[in-house]
């Protein structure tokens, strides 16, 4: 898949952040080119039927394979889910005195789990904190929200991002671990706008939302995570077959 490269990429990350934010996170539109995200879900539609769970309103694919207990069957991603979007990243340092990567830091020094979701329209829904979640066939707003006193969510998001297709959304530290992230059940994203979103001046052409309203699309999001645990002796363990 490593063909032509038509991505538009920053020179770094820095260039990309949500500045809106108070914690770290970015934004990519145009992250992996039309004939990548055709590539990709292509491969996602062709994974025979048992790599896929459903769930109550959506399915899911988990790569290279489900956790057991927190722990990660020990083994490679595909080189699919690997190139473009791993080595891309990895073509990004974080700024120009950090030259140093996303992953730079983390046990394994790359994602070494990817969640496939698909997301019908209407739906909603053990890491080291740093996520990468590559959108592609739709956008659709991640809301996040803040916690009470008491421990409960409140009921208003506090921030909303608009994902597009071929987009990646990166957050990072307090941002992924003390705030819930969540896609509001609905067929209609509405009140879309500068003041309302957050990323809203790093969108690939805000023109599209110029009415304020997107109608939702199937959408799926393949999301980049780093296991803590890993299992390199799986097979003996039972994880190839445990659920």
């Amino acid at each position: 898949m490593a063909g032509h490269h038509d991505a538009e990429l920053p020179r770094i990350l820095e260039h990309a952040r949500v500045s809106r934010l108070p914690n770290t996170a970015y934004y990519i539109p145009n992250f992996i080119t039309e004939d990548e995200e055709r590539l990709l879900l292509d491969k996602i539609a062709s994974a025979p039927k048992p790599r896929w769970k459903q769930l109550t309103h959506r399915r899911l694919q988990a790569w290279p394979s489900e956790l057991v207990q927190n722990k990660l069957l020990h083994a490679p991603l595909p080189a699919w889910l690997d190139d473009p979007v791993v080595t891309r990243l990895k073509s990004i340092p974080l700024s120009d005195a950090d030259q140093t990567w996303l992953f730079e830091d983390s046990p394994h020094k790359g994602p070494n789990h990817v969640l496939i979701n698909e997301y019908p329209p209407g739906d909603g829904a053990a890491y080291w904190p740093v996520v990468c979640t590559v959108s592609l066939g739709d956008s659709l707003c991640l809301n996040l929200y803040r916690s009470k006193e008491d421990g409960t969510v409140k009921t208003e998001p506090a921030w909303r991002v608009l994902q597009e297709p071929r987009s990646v959304l990166i957050t990072m530290g307090d941002l992924y671990t003390d705030y819930l992230h969540g896609i509001e059940e609905t067929l209609e994203d509405v009140n879309l706008g500068e003041e309302s979103v957050v990323n809203w001046p790093l969108l690939n052409d805000c023109r599209t939302f110029s009415s304020g309203r997107h109608v939702r699309q199937t959408r799926t999001s393949l999301t980049y995570r780093d296991v803590l645990k890993v299992s390199k002796v799986g097979g003996k363990l039972g994880l190839l077959t445990k659920k």
